[in-house]
C-alpha cells in the first residue's frame, strides 16, 4: 500500500512528501468530463458508482498518492433541511436561505446513515476498488463557511449578509454554528466508519473574517469536530482555513489538527517558524496558477515550494484547488516533480 499520506500525518519519516490535489477529480480530466456529460453535477454525487468512478479517475490518471471522495460541502445544508441546486456556471444556491434567528428552528441535524448514505456508500465503495493503492480522503465543510452559504442563499465575494448575521444576531448565529458542527462532527464519524481513512474540513471562508470575529465564530467549532472526531475514530484530521494564514499560530493551539492546510497567499517560511512548537503536518501550497507555465517551471516552483518546507511533515497540495482548464499534462507535472525531488524527508513531529 502507498501509506506515505498516512505516515507523513502521523510525523514520521517518509521517502518524500504524498502529493494529492484538492478538486483533483473535476473538470480539467477529459474523463470527468465524458461521465458529466451524461449527468447533472448533484446526480453524481448522489450516485455511489458514478462518484466512485471519478473518484478514481485522478489516482489512475495523474498518479496522486491519495483519492479524495467526489462529493460536495453543501450536502449537509441539504440534509438539515434546505433545498440544493447546483447549476453549470452559476454556482450553488440553498433555499430557504436562514434571514432570521427563527429560520434556524426549522433545521434538523442530520442523520448521516439515513440522510447522506449515498455519501457512505459511495466510500465504501472507493474504498474497496482502491484496495489499498493509496489512502481514502473524506471531508466536509468547515461550520462558518456552510453557516455563510446557508444564510446568503448562493456563494458570494463579501458574504455581507452572512456577516451581517454574526453582528445582528449573535446569539442565534452561535446556535446555527452549533448545530452545524453536530452535524458535521457526526457526518465525518460515519465517513470514518465507512472508509474513510483521513479527514478533511474545509473551512473555505475563513478569510471573510476579522481575526476576532474567526477566533469567535470559526475556530472554537473547528476545535470541537476535530476533537470530537479524532477521540472517537482515531482517523487524522486536515483542516484547511482558507484565507487565514494569519491565524495558523491560534489553529494549531486551539484547533489542534493533524494537519493545516497552507493556502498559497501565505509564505512558507512564516508558517514554518509560527508552527515549529506545535508539531502540526502543513499541506499545500503552490498557487493552482502555476499550473499554467512550463512543464520546467512547474518543476521549478514545486521543487521550490518542498525545499521550503523540507525537514517538517509535509503534504504537497496546491494552496487552493486546481483550475477547471489546467491541462492535464500540468497537473501530472506537478505530481511528477513531488515524486521526483529528494530532500532531507526528515518529518519528525
Amino acid at each position: 500500500m502507498n501509506d506515505l499520506l498516512l505516515r507523513t500525518l502521523r510525523g514520521e519519516r517518509v521517502e518524500r512528501p504524498p502529493v494529492w490535489m484538492m478538486r483533483q477529480a473535476g473538470r480539467y480530466l477529459p474523463e470527468y468530463r465524458a461521465v458529466r456529460a451524461g449527468h447533472d453535477f448533484l446526480t453524481m454525487v448522489r450516485t455511489p458508482e458514478l462518484a466512485v468512478e471519478v473518484t478514481l479517475q485522478p489516482v489512475d490518471i495523474v498518479g496522486v498518492d491519495a483519492a479524495i471522495i467526489f462529493s460536495d460541502i453543501l450536502v449537509i445544508p441539504e440534509a438539515m433541511g434546505l433545498h440544493l441546486e447546483i447549476e453549470e456556471g452559476s454556482g450553488p444556491g440553498l433555499s430557504p436561505a436562514v434571514a432570521t434567528p427563527a429560520d434556524i428552528e426549522r433545521l434538523s441535524v442530520p442523520d448521516a446513515g439515513k440522510d447522506l448514505g449515498y455519501v457512505l456508500d459511495a466510500l465504501a465503495l472507493a474504498r474497496r476498488q482502491l484496495d489499498g493503492r493509496v489512502p481514502l480522503i473524506g471531508f466536509a465543510g468547515g461550520p462558518w463557511t456552510l453557516a455563510a452559504y446557508m444564510i446568503e442563499g448562493q456563494g458570494s465575494k463579501s458574504f455581507s449578509r452572512a456577516r451581517r448575521f454574526l453582528v445582528q444576531h449573535r446569539e442565534a448565529a452561535h446556535e446555527l454554528l452549533s448545530r452545524l458542527s453536530e452535524s458535521i462532527a457526526g457526518f465525518l464519524e460515519a465517513q470514518a466508519e465507512a472508509g474513510a481513512q483521513v479527514i478533511q474540513v474545509f473551512e473555505s471562508w475563513a478569510g471573510t473574517l476579522g481575526p476576532a470575529d474567526l477566533s469567535e465564530f470559526s475556530i472554537p467549532y473547528l476545535a470541537r469536530i476535530v476533537e470530537r472526531v479524532r477521540s472517537s475514530t482515531g482517523v487524522p484530521v486536515i483542516v484547511f482555513p482558507l484565507g487565514a494564514g494569519q491565524a495558523l499560530r491560534e489553529i494549531a493551539e486551539r484547533v489542534k489538527p493533524d494537519c493545516i492546510g497552507i493556502d498559497w497567499h501565505t509564505d512558507p517560511d512564516r508558517a514554518r517558524t509560527e508552527l515549529a512548537e506545535y508539531g502540526v503536518a502543513v499541506q499545500g501550497n503552490l498557487d493552482p496558477a502555476w499550473l499554467y507555465a512550463s512543464p520546467a517551471d512547474i518543476r521549478d516552483r514545486t521543487h521550490r515550494m518542498l525545499d521550503a518546507f523540507d525537514g517538517v511533515p509535509h503534504v504537497a497540495n496546491l494552496g487552493h484547488g486546481i483550475f477547471p482548464d489546467t491541462p492535464v499534462d500540468s497537473a501530472r507535472a506537478f505530481v511528477e516533480a513531488v515524486k521526483e525531488w529528494r530532500g532531507s524527508c526528515l518529518q519528525v513531529v
